[in-house]
């Protein structure tokens, strides 16, 4: 029971954060999370979707962080590297989200988007049924050069925004400040939804060994 439950957890935060992702991407001329940078930089320059270049670059990092670490790589992580462009790639052809007006609603409007991405990505992480391409890549790559979790973050992130950046991706404003708003509310929701499932497995494994004797 309490794996299904896990799984249930694991697809409505990885909805929430494809939804997040969906969002922020409708006015990404305010700036848009690295990662996304180079996304919508490889759909505007190559073709394909934007979820589509979501799948192949995680499947990418799940190579190398199998090649460095095995540890991280877990069944939903396989599930993370889909399902998160397939939902992004939905939520756009389904076109309900509002247009970018390039006036002050266009800030509450990725300001929510960022909300819905950090917890999200503390939900479905908190379900324990695999970390996301992205994080399981970074943490092998910490691990194996010894470095804080923190600077590789930091670096990869970098690196990254600067190539999406060279390709000629959305970076603005709130490229900057994604990780000051999302950090927190991940945290948080990483550690509440992460203490229900834990008492929840407790009260459930309390119910089997009553009834077992």
């Amino acid at each position: 029971m309490i794996h299904i439950i896990r799984w249930f957890v694991f697809i409505i935060g990885v909805m929430f954060f494809s939804f997040g992702i969906t969002v922020a991407i409708s006015v990404q001329h305010l700036g848009i999370h690295p990662w996304d940078v180079l996304n919508v930089a490889l759909f505007e320059r190559v073709g394909l979707s934007i979820g589509s270049w979501a799948i192949i670059i995680s499947g990418l990092l799940i190579v190398v962080s199998w090649n460095l670490d095995k540890r991280y790589i877990k069944l939903g992580t396989f599930f993370n590297a889909f399902l998160v462009g397939a939902f992004v790639d939905l939520f756009m052809w389904f076109d309900f989200l509002p247009t970018a007006t390039h006036a002050w609603p266009d800030i509450l409007i990725i300001i929510a988007g960022i909300v819905i991405m950090g917890v999200g990505g503390g939900v479905y992480n908190a379900a324990g049924v695999g970390s996301g391409p992205r994080d399981g890549f970074m943490l092998s790559i910490s691990d194996k050069l010894g470095a804080p979790i923190r600077r590789v973050r930091i670096i990869t992130e970098t690196l990254v925004l600067l190539l999406g950046l060279i390709l000629g991706g959305p970076v603005f404003l709130f490229t900057f400040i994604f990780t000051f708003i999302q950090s927190p509310l991940f945290q948080f929701s990483y550690l509440k939804i992460g203490r229900l499932i834990n008492s929840m497995e407790a009260s459930l494994k309390k119910q089997s060994s009553k009834s077992s004797a």
